[in-house]
């Protein structure tokens, strides 16, 4: 009679335990998701502030930069809101 008892308190700290695990992983993702967009908008920033002190006309790209594009980069956490 105590073996069931003591199975189903086992398996109610494995499950709290794994639950809170996975809410922990979650806020993470989240704060690094969110740090990646910001990363992100801010890198672009920063390009368009170096294009602008480099001259806009500049055909001279970075060579790890891609093509230019014809949008304006929108950070999705802006999006959300």
């Amino acid at each position: 009679m105590i073996l069931p008892w003591a199975v189903a308190a086992a398996a109610l700290a494995v499950a709290v335990s794994a639950w809170v695990l996975a809410r922990r992983s979650a806020r993470r993702l989240t704060q690094l998701s969110q740090m990646y967009w910001e990363l992100k908008y801010q890198h672009g920033e920063l390009r368009a502030q170096v294009q602008q002190l480099t001259g806009a006309g500049s055909p001279r790209a970075l060579p790890h930069d891609p093509p230019a594009q014809t949008e304006a980069f929108i950070p999705l956490a802006s999006l959300k809101r």
